[in-house]
């Protein structure tokens, strides 16, 4: 009893020191606050995926009296208790294909930037035009000015065994 009581404390510890370093990253300042705007980044960087709705909500629950900043001490108990239930899990590698191909109706392999903002900014979960140009300058191949989605689709997804 006592060896899955430290094996538990164990996994909480090591969230906990993940959480922290990704929170750090974004802490600009060194005093243990984040912009709020950062905190879907952060999230996504631990490889948690909720939708916009999801992560407003996330994001109402940590926030200091609508300062537009977050405390570490706010957002570490709420995001542990995130990744311990697997909650906003990552779209499986295979689903994430399926979707790209159907929008690549050409079966070409990849998606114009014009084409892929048209998605992305105008149907189903929408992102702003700022995210998406993030997005593109990221990972598109600029010389030709398209985005290879198999290779993207290797940068959106993560080893579940990490």
């Amino acid at each position: 009893m006592a060896e899955s009581k430290q094996s538990a404390e164990a996994t909480v510890s090591d969230v906990q020191k993940k959480i922290r370093a990704a929170f750090e990253a974004f802490d600009y300042e060194s005093n243990n606050t984040v912009d709020v705007r950062e905190i879907g980044t952060i999230i996504y960087s631990l490889g948690c995926f909720p939708s916009q709705a999801d992560l407003h909500d996330l994001i109402a629950e940590v926030e200091e009296d609508q300062t537009g900043y977050i405390h570490l001490d706010s957002f570490l108990p709420v995001m542990s208790k995130v990744l311990l239930e697997h909650k906003f899990p990552p779209i499986p590698e295979d689903l994430l294909l399926q979707a790209f191909e159907v929008l690549d109706k050409e079966k070409k392999g990849y998606l114009e930037h014009e084409e892929l903002t048209k998605y992305m900014t105008q149907e189903g979960e929408l992102f702003t035009q700022e995210e998406v140009d993030e997005m593109l300058t990221a990972l598109a191949d600029h010389e030709k000015n398209v985005v290879y989605y198999k290779d993207l689709i290797n940068q959106l997804t993560i080893d579940p065994d990490m």
